[in-house]
């Protein structure tokens, strides 16, 4: 699902158990949960009860091999936004989420959430997909997008090779490939020649 998520563009990580769920949802900016009801630890609808006690403004769509009524109703009530039983076609499973986040992009009263992101002059916005440097729309494939919103998430952090192929290109991907620092070449002519670094041994930092 993971892999499938990334090759349509997405930027995902993953929570092994409900602790680690909690806590990414607690500390990052994320859009949008995907939430196994089967969690190890604190199990989906523990979850689902402390990001919404916590106030998280984030959708949530459970994930359960469950088909009863009730689970669908006992979901939504406790503040899941939409609800999918396993098995499931992934092309329904990628509708679902583009219209959560369609929805999400409709203004709400008192909601903070950002849909930008924007380090010096370099903004992307990750609701349309577009880039925007010195004020000036840049045109970047997919895969540019994604780098440049890996590098915009972590200011100033040096961030590996493996780290970049692994977030962009998924697990799976040749580790020995050059492809990170070939689509790095291609960043710096559309952000700027200086506006990621080098680090000799062990990657790259965006600079602010």
């Amino acid at each position: 699902m993971e892999k499938g998520l990334r090759s349509n563009s997405f930027t995902t990580a993953i929570a092994k158990t409900g602790h680690e769920a909690i806590a990414m949802a607690h500390s990052s900016d994320f859009d949008l949960l995907i939430l196994d009801l089967g969690l190890p630890g604190k199990d989906g609808w523990q979850v689902l009860e402390e990001v919404r006690g916590r106030g998280e403004d984030l959708r949530v769509i459970i994930l359960t091999a469950q088909d009863e009524v009730d689970d669908t109703v006992a979901a939504l009530e406790g503040g899941a936004n939409d609800y999918i039983t396993k098995p499931f076609e992934f092309t329904e499973l990628l509708a679902r989420i583009r219209v959560q986040l369609r929805d999400r992009a409709t203004p709400r009263p008192q909601t903070s959430r950002k849909t930008t992101l924007q380090v010096g002059e370099v903004m992307l916005d990750l609701l349309t997909r577009q880039v925007w440097v010195n004020h000036q729309l840049v045109e970047m494939s997919t895969k540019e997008f994604a780098l440049a919103e890996v590098f915009l998430r972590h200011p100033m952090q040096v961030l590996s090779r493996e780290q970049l192929l692994n977030q962009v290109w998924g697990y799976d991907y040749d580790p020995g490939s050059n492809i990170v620092d070939a689509f790095v070449r291609l960043l710096r002519k559309k952000l700027g020649r200086d506006s990621i670094e080098t680090v000799r041994g062990i990657g790259y930092r965006l600079r602010v």
